[in-house]
């Protein structure tokens, strides 16, 4: 099974993203701090992550460049999960190792979709 990692401090986002990742058969862990995400990363090493950019005290991005700077977790895909959807803020994002840009709202189902590529075995 394989397992995803949410962190995201809008309740209504984890709940969605967790129900339909459950339903299609994914092991969820969800995270509203960030600032705690690191040390449980390392502790469940999720095949992927989907990381919310704006989050109280350690940004999305501040995140994403510690994970891609741990040489354990730099190979885990990050999907950015964000409402700053302005052109230069997808090219940060790419910039530091986003695997997908996805800008809220988004389509849980396309969301789904993207998942399952970037896992599939």
């Amino acid at each position: 099974m394989k397992k995803v990692m949410v962190i995201d401090d809008e309740p209504f986002i984890l709940m969605m993203v967790e129900d339909k990742l459950k339903r299609a058969g994914f092991k969820v862990i969800t995270l509203r701090e960030s600032v705690k995400a690191m040390e449980l990363i390392r502790k469940e090493m999720p095949d992927l992550i989907l990381l919310d950019w704006m989050m109280p005290e350690l940004s999305g991005i501040e995140l994403l460049k510690l994970i891609k700077a741990d040489p354990a977790l730099s190979p885990i895909p990050v999907f950015m999960l964000t409402a700053k959807g302005q052109e230069e803020d997808e090219k940060a994002g790419l910039k530091y190792g986003v695997q997908r840009y996805i800008i809220k709202p988004f389509s849980p189902k396309a969301l789904l979709e993207e998942i399952q590529a970037v896992l599939k075995d």
